[in-house]
């Protein structure tokens, strides 16, 4: 059984490919009620990164 971890990594720990990371993203975006920049969604690769891109955007609900 795999074990989630915050630092997991989206694609070498978790298996998944760029649209997976790109649905992730697309879900953040949703969830927490702002447009991620590509460029800043292109660095976003891992849990730990996910949420301290959320936890320091100023518009995250």
């Amino acid at each position: 059984m795999m074990q989630v971890t915050t630092n997991a990594h989206f694609q070498s720990d978790l298996g998944l490919d760029s649209l997976d990371t790109v649905e992730i993203v697309m879900a953040l975006e949703e969830e927490f009620g702002f447009e991620i920049p590509d460029n800043e969604a292109d660095k976003i690769n891992s849990i730990s990164l996910a949420v301290d891109f959320i936890a320091s955007h100023p518009q995250a609900k």
